[in-house]
């Protein structure tokens, strides 16, 4: 009886263990499937953009590529679908302080895919960018979307909207469906991590009883957004400046 029994607890244990795996498994193909398809639509979106035939000068910030996700990406998803249609002419990565994934991850996916253009920036450094060599679109990541459009990203994302806004260059945010919340009306109910001061003084080399605010994240307002890209297509701005997230959600959940 007790073999009975543990070969029926190892039956259960494979069994489950199977169940694991192929889930991952099945998650794995539909993210990647998802990325892709985010990458089309925002592609799509900014060569119609451009819309006279040149190629796509891209900024964008922090990690949103094959090292964040199962290997293709959201907003560097959108390059990588530009590069693949060769319409790629160059693409600029914040270095993205104080944790520096631009320019630790960012940097290291845009060489190893010998992506066009690709340039290490300064975050301070994009607003002088667009000034002087110009820029066509802007793509970001984002980790919480309002029903409102109001969308939380890495820190830095929000100053690169007003300067985007400023010299008249699309502000694209690149995520999945699932990070549209319709819980949440807008940007002021994010409740936003606040990251130790030590984070910001090992990599500014600051004094180390310097007083430092360190957020995250940061919110930028649904008016800066050009487009929310997704899986299931491109969430416009109205012309009243308004980004209906909620119509967008209803129409396209099974």
């Amino acid at each position: 009886l007790l073999n009975a029994n543990e070969a029926s607890e190892g039956n259960v244990r494979q069994r489950l263990c199977k169940a694991v795996a192929s889930h991952a498994e099945f998650m794995l193909k539909r993210d990647v499937s998802d990325n892709k398809a985010i990458g089309a639509f925002g592609a799509e979106a900014i060569l119609n953009h451009i819309g006279d035939g040149t190629n796509a000068r891209v900024v964008t910030i922090c990690n949103t590529g094959s090292l964040a996700t199962a290997g293709f990406g959201t907003a560097l998803g959108v390059v990588r679908a530009l590069q693949q249609k060769n319409r790629l002419a160059s693409i600029h990565a914040l270095e993205t302080r104080p944790y520096n994934q631009g320019s630790r991850l960012t940097a290291f996916e845009i060489m190893e895919e010998k992506m066009p253009g690709g340039t290490l920036i300064c975050d301070s450094s994009a607003g002088f960018l667009m000034a002087k060599k110009g820029v066509d679109a802007v793509v970001v990541g984002a980790d919480r979307v309002c029903a409102n459009g109001d969308t939380a990203n890495k820190i830095g994302s929000y100053n690169l909207a007003l300067v985007a806004a400023a010299h008249g260059v699309p502000f694209y945010v690149a995520s999945p469906f699932t990070t549209l919340d319709l819980t949440l009306s807008c940007g002021d109910e994010i409740e936003i991590e606040e990251r130790p001061a030590t984070e910001m003084i090992n990599t500014s080399k600051a004094p180390l009883d310097m007083p430092c605010w360190n957020p995250a994240f940061d919110v930028t307002p649904a008016k800066y957004i050009t487009g929310i890209i997704t899986e299931k297509g491109v969430i416009k701005r109205s012309d009243d400046g308004t980004i209906d997230v909620k119509a967008f959600v209803l129409e396209h959940s099974s």
